[in-house]
C-alpha cells in the first residue's frame, strides 16, 4: 500500500496489520420511574464495550500492551475519499505539477476500495467536472446517460398530478447527467492515482492529533486486533499516525472526525443547527419494453403526509443493460416515533406509477445514507488551524436541486487553491503549528457555490408551516422561481432533528402492509443486497455514552425508534433471560454506515465512530 523505499520494518509491520443523556422531554422523577418498569433489577446489560467510552488505562487487561504509534509526514492529509476529498487532491498535485513543486498529497478513505462506500441517487451536474478536467469525455468520464426527459408528480394514493417542470426551477436537470456515483468516485480515484497522489484505503481515520499550541497536527488510523469485549487479542496493532502542515476533512455527511472538531474549535457557534435526510436506494433491472434511458422521474406526496418532508426519485440508466435506479428521501425532522423510512419507501414502489416500471423486473442492489439538508443557514465555520472542512462534511447540498456532487467537487478545488500559496511560500505565514488558511472560507463566498445555496436557503425551511409541503411548494414558486431567492430574509430551521420527535403516547402507531417479494421487500434481505461486512470480533462502534439510556428513555418513552430509524437492522429490542425486562441489541455487521443513528437517536446517546478500516458496504457502483 504504502512506497516500500520510505518506511522501516517497524513501520510495514505497524501496515500491515491495519487492515449524557439529554431529557428534555421527560422529567428526571419520570425517566427513573419509566427506567424501573422496563429494567429488571439493577443497570442495563454492558452493551458498549469501545475504548471511546470505556479508557484502557482503566482496565487491567490493557498493562503491558505495546502503545506506540508509528508516525508519517505528508505536506497534506486528506481524510475521505469522495467528490469532494478527490477533488482537492486531484488540484493540489495539478497545481504542484504547473508550477514544478514537489507535494506529497495522502487520502485515507475507511472503505476497502475508493467508491465502495459512495451512494448517491444520482443525477450529477457537471459544473465542477467541467474546471477540474475540461477534457473529462475524453478521458473517459463515466457520464454515459444525459438527461433527456424531467417529470415531476404530486402523488395521491391512487393517482398522480404532473406539474411542469419550468425553466429555472432549481430541479429541472436539463444538461445534467444520471450516474452511478460510486463508479464516478471510482474514476476519480484513478484520475488522482494518475496524477501522483498517494491514496490508502482501507484505513479509516478514527482521531484528530494536534499541536500542543492547539492547531490540528493530522490524523490517527483506528487500532486493529480489538476483540468483541474490548480486550486486545494477540494480532492487536495500534493505528498510525499521518502528520501534515494542513488536513482536509471531506468525511461526508455527519462525519465522525468533524464531530470532533466542531467542539474542538466551537465552528458551530455562529449557525443553526444542521437538519438531515436519510435517502434509501434501490438498482433494479428491468422489463426493456419500460426501459427509457435518460428519464428522470421525481415525486412528493404519498406514502408520506403534508407535514413529513421527503420525495422519491427513478432513474433510467443507459449503461448496456435496462437499469433503474430508485430511491427514496425522508427528512429526519419527522415527528412519529412509529414512521420507518424503510418501510416507507417499500410501500411508495406498490404506487401504480412506479410499479408500472418494477414489474417483472429485479431487484440488485440496496443501500442507504444521511444527507445534509441545513443548506446555507447550517454551514459551520470552515477553517481552523491547522485544517478546514469540505464537502458533504459541512453541507454544502443544494437541498431543492437534490444535488450535492457539483458543490462538494468545487469546495475541494477552492480548498486546494487557497491552500497551495501558502504550502508552497517561501516564508509560510502562520501563527500555529498546523497552517491555518481562513482564505479558502473567503474564497467560498465569492464563487458560485455560495451564491447557488444562498438563493436557495428558503426553500428547505418554508415547508415548516401548517400546510407543509404545500405551503412549501407555493413559496418555491413565488420566491425562487419568480424573484431567485433574493427575498430580503432568512427562514430558520426547527433544530436538532433529534428534538422532533414526540412521545409515543401522543402519536398513532403506522401499520405497514407486509412485503410481497416482489416489489416490496424485508429488511434483512435488503442488507444482504449491500454486501455490508465487518470483522465479527470487534468492539460495536455503535457506541453508547449510557447503557442504561436505550430501555430507560427511547423504548420508555418512543417506544424504541432506533428499530424503525435504522435502515439496516442494526437495532433490535429483544428480552431478557430472566423474562422481566427487555434490553438493546446492536446488531453492528449490519451496519451500512449511514450515521441516522447517530443524528435521530432522541436521548443524543448514540455515538457512531469507525470500525475497523475496510468494513462496512461494498457498493458496487451505487
Amino acid at each position: 500500500m504504502f512506497p516500500a523505499s520510505r518506511y522501516s520494518s517497524k513501520a510495514h509491520r505497524c501496515i500491515r496489520a491495519l487492515k449524557t443523556v439529554q431529557a428534555e422531554h421527560a422529567s428526571p422523577q419520570l425517566y427513573t420511574t419509566l427506567h424501573r418498569r422496563t429494567c429488571s433489577s439493577g443497570s442495563a446489560p454492558r452493551i458498549t464495550t469501545h475504548y471511546t467510552i470505556h479508557p484502557r488505562e482503566k482496565d487491567p487487561r490493557w498493562e503491558g500492551v505495546e502503545m506506540e504509534r508509528f508516525a508519517d509526514e505528508a505536506d497534506v492529509v486528506i481524510v475521505g475519499g469522495g467528490p469532494a476529498g478527490l477533488s482537492a487532491a486531484i488540484r493540489l498535485k495539478q497545481l504542484a505539477n504547473k508550477h514544478e513543486k514537489e507535494l506529497r498529497v495522502c487520502l485515507v478513505e475507511k472503505a476497502s476500495q475508493i467508491g465502495a462506500h459512495t451512494l448517491s441517487g444520482a443525477c450529477l451536474e457537471p459544473s465542477a467536472l467541467s474546471e477540474l478536467f475540461p477534457d473529462w469525455k475524453e478521458r473517459g468520464a463515466p457520464l454515459n446517460t444525459p438527461v433527456t426527459e424531467d417529470i415531476f408528480n404530486i402523488l395521491t394514493e391512487k393517482h398522480r398530478i404532473p406539474v411542469p417542470m419550468l425553466p429555472g426551477l432549481p430541479m429541472r436537470n436539463h444538461g445534467n447527467y444520471i450516474v452511478r456515483l460510486g463508479n464516478f468516485v471510482r474514476w476519480l480515484g484513478e484520475q488522482a492515482e494518475e496524477i501522483g497522489v498517494e491514496l490508502y484505503p482501507g484505513y479509516a481515520a478514527s482521531e484528530v492529533l494536534f499541536h500542543e499550541d492547539g492547531s490540528v497536527k493530522g490524523i490517527a488510523t483506528n487500532d486493529v486486533g480489538i476483540a468483541k469485549d474490548g480486550s486486545p487479542k494477540d494480532v492487536f496493532e495500534r493505528g498510525m499516525e499521518l502528520h501534515a502542515k494542513v488536513t482536509i476533512f471531506g468525511e461526508g455527511c455527519h462525519g465522525h472526525l468533524a464531530k470532533q472538531l466542531y467542539k474542538q474549535f466551537n465552528l458551530r457557534e455562529n449557525c443553526e443547527p444542521q437538519t438531515y435526510a436519510i435517502g434509501l436506494k434501490e438498482v433494479w433491472t428491468i422489463d426493456e419494453k419500460k426501459w427509457r434511458p435518460g428519464r428522470v422521474e421525481h415525486s412528493v406526496g404519498w406514502p408520506l403526509n403534508r407535514n413529513t418532508y421527503g420525495g422519491s426519485f427513478l432513474y433510467h440508466l443507459n449503461e448496456g443493460e435496462p437499469l433503474v435506479a430508485l430511491g427514496f428521501v425522508v427528512g429526519l425532522d419527522y415527528s412519529n416515533p412509529y414512521l420507518s423510512p424503510f418501510r416507507e419507501f417499500q410501500r411508495w414502489k406498490h404506487h401504480p406509477f412506479v410499479a408500472a416500471t418494477l414489474e417483472g423486473g429485479n431487484r440488485i442492489a440496496y443501500g442507504a445514507r444521511a444527507l445534509n439538508e441545513g443548506g446555507f443557514q447550517s454551514l459551520p465555520k470552515l477553517t481552523f488551524p491547522g485544517g478546514l472542512l469540505i464537502g458533504c462534511s459541512p453541507g454544502f447540498m443544494n437541498v431543492p436541486k437534490i444535488k450535492g456532487t457539483h458543490t462538494a467537487m468545487k469546495s475541494g478545488m477552492l480548498a486546494a487553491e487557497t491552500i497551495f500559496p501558502k504550502l508552497t511560500a517561501e516564508s509560510p505565514d502562520s501563527e500555529t503549528a498546523g497552517l491555518h488558511v481562513p482564505e479558502y472560507a473567503e474564497a467560498l463566498k465569492k464563487s458560485w457555490v455560495w451564491k447557488e445555496l444562498h438563493a436557495v436557503r428558503n426553500i428547505r425551511p418554508s415547508f415548516h408551516n401548517y400546510f407543509g409541503l404545500y405551503g412549501g411548494m407555493v413559496y418555491t414558486g413565488i420566491f425562487y422561481w419568480v424573484f431567485r431567492g433574493k427575498e430580503p430574509w432568512t427562514l430558520k430551521h426547527c433544530g436538532l432533528d433529534a428534538d422532533q420527535l414526540k412521545p409515543a403516547k401522543d402519536c398513532t402507531p403506522i401499520e405497514y402492509p407486509k412485503p410481497d417479494g416482489k416489489l416490496s421487500f424485508d429488511l434483512l434481505s435488503s442488507v444482504a443486497l449491500s454486501g455490508t461486512n465487518h470483522e465479527g470480533d470487534q468492539p460495536a462502534h455503535l457506541t453508547l455514552k449510557d447503557d442504561n439510556i436505550p430501555v430507560g428513555r427511547n423504548l420508555a418513552i418512543y417506544d424504541g425508534p432506533e428499530q424503525r430509524f435504522c435502515p439496516a437492522g442494526v437495532y433490535e429490542y429483544v428480552p431478557l433471560d430472566t423474562g422481566d425486562g427487555m434490553r438493546l441489541q446492536i446488531n453492528a455487521q449490519n451496519c451500512v454506515h449511514c450515521k441516522t443513528c447517530d443524528i435521530k437517536d432522541p436521548s443524543q446517546n448514540i455515538n457512531w465512530v469507525v470500525p475497523e478500516g475496510g468494513g462496512g458496504p461494498a457498493y458496487n457502483g451505487m
